[in-house]
């Protein structure tokens, strides 16, 4: 087994945790998961252009022109320059209060989303059945993959995505999510198709049986997270009324 080193060990400086993290998880992630190279003119290495503003209609229209001209590899391109400038995203869609999605666009050929998990907050795994790109503007997601084996599911991969990241998902993919931090974590999220109007599936976390999962099933886990978050503030906040003592 290969070592890996440790952020803080003598001879490893403390700023590698993230590259430590990221590289450990791309090395466990299926090649599968990649989007294709980006067509020829777009070149998601290339210096990305900063901006002061984040603009939700511009974004989705190059979004929407993107697919159009390149599928997902050319829109992977622009979602990866739009979270390159995680501050301004989250400057321009707000603080994040409670678990949700803000839907920007939904249409058959693609749907955007901004995404918020609460801290620590975990989903089940789950399919898309379409393509997928995720990226992060706040907080961490960690994701683990996973593959069919019969009527069995067995874990593949992970991959851990930081402030910046874009994570590109082919259409058989199925992953499972955890908010590791104690603060929100919020991504941009986009579809290759109406991501509510295809049936999906779930699976249970413990028994792997799979479930299926729509629009109100998402609803009621949302539902469940923003009610435990609200229990675990209020606890907090009783605990610090108890230390003040009166007065």
């Amino acid at each position: 087994m290969t070592s890996l080193p440790i952020a803080g060990a003598p001879g490893v400086p403390t700023t590698s945790r993230r590259k430590v993290v990221a590289g450990a998880t791309a090395a466990l992630l299926p090649s599968a998961s990649g989007a294709a190279a980006p067509p020829a003119g777009l070149d998601s290495s290339a210096p990305r252009r900063r901006t002061t503003t984040f603009d939700r209609d511009g974004f989705v229209d190059e979004c929407l022109r993107a697919n159009r001209d390149g599928g997902q590899a050319a829109v992977q391109v622009v979602l990866a320059r739009a979270v390159s400038d995680h501050a301004v995203v989250l400057a321009a869609l707000g603080p994040l209060a409670q678990a949700g999605m803000e839907v920007l666009h939904r249409s058959p050929e693609l749907t955007v989303f901004a995404a918020a998990w609460t801290p620590q907050m975990n989903l089940l795994p789950h399919d898309h059945r379409m393509w997928a790109l995720i990226g992060v503007y706040t907080g961490r997601e960690d994701n683990i993959f996973w593959r069919r084996e019969g009527r069995q599911l067995t874990a593949s991969g992970a991959k851990v995505l930081f402030e910046g990241d874009v994570a590109a998902l082919p259409a058989d993919a199925i992953h499972s999510v955890t908010n590791p931090l104690l603060r929100f974590t919020g991504g941009l999220h986009i579809y290759g198709g109406d991501f509510f109007g295809v049936p999906r599936s779930q699976w249970d976390p413990e028994t792997l049986r799979e479930e299926r999962s729509d629009g109100e099933v998402i609803r009621a886990l949302f539902e469940k997270e923003n009610a435990r978050f609200s229990a675990e503030a209020r606890c907090r906040e009783e605990a610090l009324a108890r230390t003040a003592g009166p007065g």
